[in-house]
């Protein structure tokens, strides 16, 4: 079996967490300690977080839509193959080096999407931004974590808290939607999704996409 390669590490900002970037012929892996974040040949629910959440904006003439965390591409290219020509994606980054692992090691994996003239990437906290654009978003995508708690750093708790869920709510258009994607169920985190005021569906979804792998759920909230 061919051995795992390290290619790169990166700091994770605020934090004494260290992502990896791992290579194993063609296969990627990104690490943070024992925990696998994501993997180049598992990209179905990812892919799904974007496809669910376009399609309860389909009827939006010119949709905005904000991704939190870039990883290997996979929400990102199934978000620019289900939106028309004239929405706007912007993505937040924390970690500048996974942008740069995209540009880079990992550029076949995104074959050429970061080019596209749709799209804009922010080097940021997706929480930040989320603060500082009040109804500006028709879908909020996150994807920071394995789940609606703070993994990859402590400071995520905020984005699923009470408080970062009525700032999601307020950053989105009537009718918006915030999609959640998780590596479990997470019941008390449905609860609060309703609490802060949005219709909620958990959809449970396959890691590769094609019916096998592990259960993922995705928590497609909509703006009441």
């Amino acid at each position: 079996m061919i051995p795992w390669e390290k290619l790169d590490t990166a700091q994770i900002p605020g934090t004494d967490g260290e992502l990896r970037l791992m290579r194993r012929g063609r296969e990627f892996s990104i690490k943070l300690g024992s925990n696998e974040l994501m993997n180049s040949r598992l990209s179905g629910s990812e892919a799904a977080l974007a496809t669910l959440a376009a399609k309860k904006i389909e009827a939006v003439a010119k949709p905005h839509m904000l991704i939190g965390g870039l990883g290997m591409g996979f929400t990102l290219r199934a978000a620019l193959a289900a939106l028309g020509a004239d929405a706007r994606i912007v993505v937040a980054e924390l970690v500048p080096a996974v942008v740069a692992w995209a540009r880079g090691p990992m550029a076949e994996i995104f074959a050429g999407s970061l080019d596209d003239r749709r799209l804009s990437i922010r080097e940021t906290d997706v929480t930040e931004v989320i603060r500082s654009h009040p109804k500006t978003f028709d879908a909020i995508l996150l994807d920071v974590d394995n789940g609606p708690e703070g993994l990859t750093r402590k400071a995520n708790d905020a984005l699923y808290s009470a408080a970062g869920l009525t700032a999601a709510h307020g950053a989105l258009r009537p009718r918006g939607v915030l999609a959640v994607w998780s590596s479990g169920p997470h019941p008390s985190f449905t609860k609060r999704l309703r609490s802060a005021g949005f219709e909620v569906n958990e959809v449970a979804v396959r890691a590769t996409g094609r019916g096998g792998g592990a259960r993922h759920v995705i928590w497609i909230a909509t703006k009441q």
